[in-house]
């Protein structure tokens, strides 16, 4: 992983400097770069590990932490000894001012990690129920985790709602109700921050488009997220990259659905694309019908999955 400190040349303004066509040239950055066998070896030591997590315990992430309080924590007779190994991390892992030890960006990647199990555990847990209802055939689902990912599938007909990637560390400590709710909010926010342009994995630039027939996928239509600094893939279909829609929340709230709260894969334009319509091909336009209570919204968007327009479709009273 690449270590960047961000600084701007001198005169620039927070947009950056403009380059001779007019445009806005990135911000100038310095960079040194750890390379990943290096990074492995670094952390290949109990006893750099046992300085990771002596920083969280006392406190790292609020204030700095003095040498002595750092080396009466950790197992260590040979304070040379101990200095030896805590600049070893210090620099990338972590950074020392006058004030003592603290966290950089990648130290604290690295204890969450390992402290929380996502590199060091396996679990599984089997089958339990899971609010909502099949899109396909209107059955009871449930939930099951396995291989870090968990799942939600319909116990009748089979159709998987919904499968994805999640810290085996989010199991504990929770109800079934309570693991549900956690995995909305970390599904959503992924997808919502790959829709907004972010990468979820390293945040570097991520570029989407929709995609005819996509492979390894039984939609027709989906949208394709690629960041172009990891090759993070996430692909989706086109309903649930609207979950942050201010008209589809707005529409939603009027007619007392809370969508930041409510799972996800209750809305089964979120988790198919049975409501979601070709309209054009060339270029690939898209319209996603999402229904609530008796109103439907109907959101027009086009290749590079941007909302083109919107309209409210109200039932007639009778």
């Amino acid at each position: 992983m690449s270590q960047f400190d961000r600084t701007a040349d001198a005169g620039t303004g927070a947009e950056g400097d403009i380059d001779r066509d007019g445009g806005v040239k990135p911000v100038a950055r310095t960079e040194s770069e750890m390379v990943p066998a290096d990074v492995f070896a670094v952390l290949g030591n109990d006893t750099r590990v046992e300085i990771l997590r002596a920083l969280l315990e006392l406190g790292a992430d609020d204030a700095p932490v003095r040498f002595t309080e750092l080396f009466e924590r950790v197992d260590i007779a040979d304070s040379a000894n101990f200095n030896y190994h805590l600049q070893k991390l210090t620099g990338h892992f972590i950074k020392q001012s006058d004030d003592g030890y603290a966290f950089r960006y990648p130290g604290r990647k690295v204890v969450s990690s390992i402290f929380t199990g996502t590199l060091t555990e396996r679990a599984q847990l089997g089958f339990f129920p899971a609010t909502g209802s099949c899109y396909a055939c209107d059955g009871p689902l449930h939930g099951w985790y396995v291989d870090d990912t968990l799942t939600i599938g319909c116990t009748d007909c089979g159709t998987i709602q919904v499968s994805y990637p999640f810290p085996s560390g989010g199991l504990d400590d929770r109800t079934t109700d309570d693991l549900l709710q956690a995995f909305h909010h970390y599904v959503r926010h992924h997808y919502c921050l790959a829709a907004d342009g972010v990468c979820p994995e390293c945040t570097g630039p991520v570029e989407t488009d929709l995609v005819r027939d996509p492979d390894d996928s039984d939609l027709d239509v989906a949208v394709e997220h690629v960041c172009q600094r990891c090759s993070y893939r996430l692909q989706s279909t086109v309903g649930v990259t609207l979950l942050d829609n201010a008209e589809v929340l707005v529409f939603h709230s009027e007619r007392g659905v809370d969508v930041n709260t409510e799972p996800f894969w209750h809305f089964d334009w979120c988790v198919s694309d049975r409501r979601t319509t070709v309209t054009e091909t060339d270029p690939l336009r898209v319209r996603v019908t999402i229904p609530c209570g008796d109103d439907e919204l109907q959101v027009l968007l086009d290749d590079s999955v941007s909302v083109v327009d919107t309209a409210v479709v109200e039932q007639l009273p009778e």
